[in-house]
């Protein structure tokens, strides 16, 4: 799927609010649509399998599930799969080429401990969710969270490698959801704003904002996060019963505010350089939106702040 540059940008000059309001209602379809594969699916596996690259929304959306499933009468416990990361080991913890830790493999992940967990859960029987200490890189034995399903329960497991094979492979049964901010936005044929982009935007905003990271440091880890999306992510999405784009048409138009100065502060020498300066002239093609009209509880704010959704 793809939008059209005119259509966002005449909407953004004539009637903003109501084009976010739109966009966000069609939003809010896909999520439903989903609740009720979910619910349609409990006979067999009270378990959701969440996953999709960096920058995808994956969390606002597990959130946004949540408050639909809820309004359902099925109550939701949704499980980082970050928690059940192995301890770094220099022994253990796999390598990228360079000789780095290749901290995008599955590899990383303790996969016989989760799957242990999700025959646990499917049986009723109660686990203990690990805590991971990313500070220390290692797993903190001593804040384990109990979980048991009662009726009408569901456990939304949500992480980068839900949908491997040595997961999801295992538990066919389960509802299995990939998510991924998709569209690219077209003007007469032609591609202005690519949809990673747009993930490399959100990301670059998020860390920005809420991690203590410029967008050099984004950008230098940007290359391995997609060298790890195409190994490890893309090619399970077809796993998936439900393939979700969390891209939004107006998303360029708000983002433009926070991202165009980040891009412009970067420096002539940077590597990426030339794709900046070509992402700097496509944010310059769209109308702006007044980040103040984005709603509360859109997934755009889990990138700018300032929404409803606690992370």
């Amino acid at each position: 799927m793809a939008y059209q540059l005119q259509r966002i940008n005449d909407a953004a000059r004539t009637d903003p609010r109501g084009f976010l309001e739109e966009c966000d209602a069609e939003f809010q379809r896909k999520i439903d649509a989903a609740a009720e594969r979910i619910v349609a699916n409990l006979d067999r596996s009270p378990i959701v399998l969440l996953s999709g690259p960096s920058g995808s929304g994956k969390t606002t959306t597990a959130m946004k599930v949540d408050d639909a499933l809820e309004k359902r009468g099925i109550i939701t416990q949704t499980i980082s799969m970050d928690n059940y990361f192995q301890t770094v080991s220099p022994e253990t913890t796999p390598r990228t080429k360079s000789g780095g830790y290749d901290f995008e493999s599955p590899l990383c992940m303790d996969m016989e401990l989760l799957n242990e967990h999700f025959d646990a859960l499917s049986a009723g029987r109660e686990i203990r969710i690990p805590h991971y200490d990313f500070c220390r890189q290692m797993r903190d034995t001593s804040k384990c969270t109990p979980l048991r399903l009662k009726k009408n329960e569901v456990a939304v497991f949500e992480g980068i490698h839900a949908l491997n094979d040595e997961i999801s492979g295992r538990h066919p049964e389960a509802t299995k959801i990939y998510i991924s901010a998709r569209s690219n936005v077209n003007e007469d044929g032609k591609v202005i704003f690519k949809g990673t982009w747009m993930r490399l935007v959100r990301r670059a905003v998020r860390d920005m904002n809420f991690r203590g990271h410029d967008i050099l440091g984004t950008l230098a880890l940007w290359a391995n996060v997609r060298r790890g999306e195409k190994l490890y992510i893309s090619p399970f999405k077809q796993r998936a019963d439900i393939i979700f784009d969390s891209s939004l048409p107006y998303e360029v138009s708000v983002m433009k505010h926070f991202a165009l100065p980040l891009l412009e502060a970067v420096p002539e020498d940077n590597p990426r350089r030339k794709e900046l300066l070509e992402m700097i002239r496509a944010f310059q093609a769209f109308e702006g939106i007044d980040p103040d009209l984005v709603h509360p509880d859109s997934l755009i704010r889990e990138f700018i702040g300032g929404g409803s959704y606690h992370y």
